[in-house]
């Protein structure tokens, strides 16, 4: 990245800042909103200018995700999947859509989970991975996150989703976001949560996850659980990198894969 580039992305981190700590870690911005519009790929160099604004069951079906408004709420990326179907559990705990090409797979859940715990993970029609979708998870106590360890964060998409969750401090109405944190590059991540990001627009990590009601454990449905700045020799993946916030932003308001994501993510039910 030019001098120029790095000095435009650190005006632009400044000024997002400001937007994601004045809606408590997890804000309403997105395509359409007091945010910026931009990137599509890692490799992908060019960026507009920042504006205010296998095995599982599945069955045939196609729906249309449901946002209830909670203020002033920001337009859904329009999916571009021509064709849709539904995963339902054996136990019919939980379904939502996906494109009809994708696939689902059933994985032991993690240790420590909950009985009728599920893991369900989903991959594009090559076999790439996409997200999983976790159920019942044990509590885990917050991690240790000094003001010198965290790192700014960018909550570059924000939607409201209706999910049962535990209200506390701490939590928001469940929602469907993207998040962008700051390291040596600008690393991304998608889920569900019910989660605050952190205080003063800064973070160690980003939790993908839903608070759950009494008794019902937590819930996850992204491409991570967790997001956080990677150091230069861990491996970023599945979390997104990008060079500019620009790239994040156009990843989020113009690809396909995105919007096929937030669909899926929206679609969500859980019925236990």
């Amino acid at each position: 990245m030019t001098g120029t580039g790095i000095s435009t992305s650190l005006r632009l981190t400044s000024v997002l800042l400001v937007a994601a700590a004045a809606m408590a870690g997890c804000s309403n911005e997105g395509k359409g909103a007091p945010a910026w519009t931009a990137g599509a790929s890692p490799s992908d160099s060019s960026s507009p200018a920042p504006t205010a604004n296998p095995t599982g069951t599945t069955a045939s079906g196609t729906a249309t995700p449901e946002v209830t408004p909670s203020g002033t709420e920001t337009p859904v990326v329009g999916a571009t999947a021509s064709a849709w179907k539904v995963f339902n559990d054996p136990g019919k705990t939980v379904s939502f859509e996906l494109p009809q090409d994708w696939i689902t797979q059933s994985l032991p859940p993690v240790d420590g989970s909950l009985p009728g715990a599920l893991k369900i993970e989903v991959k594009d029609s090559k076999g790439a991975y996409l997200a999983t979708l976790q159920t019942r998870l044990p509590a885990a106590p917050p991690a240790d996150c000094s003001a010198t360890a965290a790192k700014p964060y960018v909550v570059v998409s924000s939607v409201p989703v209706e999910l049962p969750h535990a209200d506390g401090e701490g939590t928001i109405p469940p929602r469907v976001v993207f998040r962008v944190i700051q390291g040596y590059k600008f690393f991304g991540s998608f889920g569900i949560t019910n989660m605050v990001g952190g205080a003063d627009g800064k973070a160690c990590s980003l939790q993908n996850v839903v608070r759950g009601p009494a008794g019902k454990g937590n819930y996850s449905f992204g491409d991570l659980t967790a997001l956080k700045a990677f150091a230069t020799d861990e491996k970023v993946a599945p979390a997104k990198s990008f060079d500019t916030l620009d790239q994040a932003a156009k990843y989020v308001n113009e690809g396909s894969e995105f919007a096929n994501v937030q669909r899926m993510l929206m679609s969500l039910k859980i019925n236990n």
